[in-house]
C-alpha cells in the first residue's frame, strides 16, 4: 500500500493517477470532500488531515511507501502563520508517523524555495539552503524548516529522499497555484517582466518521485527542473496555445513596487488576498537559473519533456476541463 498526502493538489493528483495506472494500491487523505480526478474512485480514501496525528496513524496501517505532497503555497502575509503550521508541523507529524509505522521510504515534495531561489550571481543547486538574504518569502522558509523535519526523521532511522521542483506546469485548479499562469495567459494578462526561472512538467515531477522511491538512493535531495526560461517566453507560448494575445507591456521594478503596494492597500480594504505581493513582485523580476544536473547524473536515462510539448498538452487539458473554445 502506498500513502499520498496532498491528493487534491497538482502534484498529488497526478501522482495518484500515475500510480493507479501502474496497478498499485493507493491510500490518501481527504479533508472535507473526496477530490474528483481520473482514477479517484480506485483510491482508498481516509478522512483526516496532516495536522491530525490520529488520522495519520490510521492512514499508515499496512503502508510501505509514503509520498508527502501536502502543503500550503501562498505569498500572502495573512496566511503566513497557517502556512508555517501546515508545512512545518504537518511535515513533522508525517515524519513521526512514518517512523512509528516503520515505513520503507518517504519521498517529500519540497521546493526550490527551500534552497533560497533569489540568487542572480550563480545557478541554484542542492548544496544551497534558504537564508533571509536569498529568499524573500515565508513560503521558502516554511519549506526549508519542513526539510529540517525530514532530515531529523533520517537521523532517527527513516529512509528519505526529497525533490525540489521549480515552477510546475500542469492542469490543475487554475484559480490557485502555478496553474494560475495558464488562466492569466487565457485572460490576456498584458504584463511581462525580464525575469527568468526554472519550469517543469508535473508529469516529470511525478516520474522523478517514483524513480527516487524505487531506487536505493536515500538521504539526498534533487532539483527537478526541465528548463530555465524567461517568464515572457512561457507566457507567450501559453497565450499562443490558447489563441490569445501574448503579454506586451513590460513591468519595470518601479512599476512593480507601486502596484504591489496598491494591491496590499486594496487587500486591507476588501479583505481579499492581493493579486501581487512584495514577494511575488521581486520573484518575477529576478533572473535565476537552476542546475538540474544532479538528478540527471543519478538517473542518466531520464529525459525532461520540452516546454512546448508540456504547454500544448496542458492548454488542451484545461480547455477540455473548463469547456473552453
Amino acid at each position: 500500500m502506498i500513502f499520498v498526502t496532498g491528493a487534491s493538489g497538482l502534484v498529488g493528483s497526478h501522482l495518484i493517477q500515475s500510480l493507479i495506472e501502474k496497478g498499485l494500491s493507493v491510500r490518501a487523505l481527504y479533508r472535507k470532500n473526496i477530490p474528483v480526478f481520473k482514477h479517484a474512485d480506485k483510491v482508498d480514501w481516509v478522512k483526516g488531515d496532516i495536522l491530525d496525528v490520529i488520522s495519520l496513524d490510521t492512514s499508515l496501517q499496512d503502508v510501505s511507501q509514503v509520498y508527502h505532497c501536502a502543503a500550503i503555497v501562498s505569498f500572502a502575509p495573512k496566511q503566513a502563520v497557517t502556512m508555517l503550521q501546515v508545512n512545518v508541523e504537518g511535515t513533522a507529524n508525517v515524519v513521526n508517523a512514518c517512523i512509528n509505522h516503520k515505513i520503507d521510504k518517504l519521498v517529500y515534495v519540497s521546493s526550490v524555495a527551500a534552497l533560497g531561489r533569489i540568487r542572480e550571481d550563480a545557478a541554484v543547486n542542492e548544496t544551497m539552503n534558504w537564508t533571509p538574504e536569498t529568499s524573500n518569502s515565508i513560503y521558502g522558509k516554511s519549506k526549508y524548516l519542513a526539510e529540517m523535519e525530514v532530515w531529523r526523521g533520517m537521523g532517527e532511522g527513516l529512509n528519505v529522499a526529497i525533490v525540489n521542483p521549480v515552477i510546475i506546469l500542469g492542469a490543475g485548479d487554475w484559480n490557485k497555484g502555478s496553474s494560475e499562469i495558464f488562466k492569466s495567459a487565457y485572460d490576456e494578462f498584458p504584463w511581462y517582466t525580464n525575469g527568468v526561472s526554472g519550469f517543469v512538467d508535473v508529469l516529470d515531477v511525478v516520474d522523478a518521485m517514483q524513480l527516487l522511491m524505487n531506487s536505493d538512493i536515500q538521504g539526498q535531495r534533487y532539483i527537478i527542473s526541465g528548463a530555465n526560461k524567461a517568464y515572457q517566453e512561457i507566457f507567450t507560448q501559453i497565450a499562443t496555445a490558447f489563441h490569445k494575445r501574448p503579454p506586451y507591456k513590460k513591468v519595470t521594478p518601479l512599476l512593480a513596487a507601486i502596484v504591489w503596494r496598491l494591491e496590499a492597500f486594496k487587500g486591507m480594504i476588501t479583505g481579499k488576498t492581493p493579486l501581487l505581493t512584495k514577494e511575488t513582485a521581486a520573484t518575477a523580476q529576478a533572473v535565476v537559473h537552476f542546475d538540474n544536473s544532479k538528478f540527471l547524473n543519478a538517473f542518466p536515462t531520464f529525459t525532461y519533456r520540452t516546454m512546448e510539448e508540456t504547454i500544448r498538452r496542458v492548454a488542451g487539458e484545461l480547455k477540455e476541463l473548463h469547456q473552453l473554445k
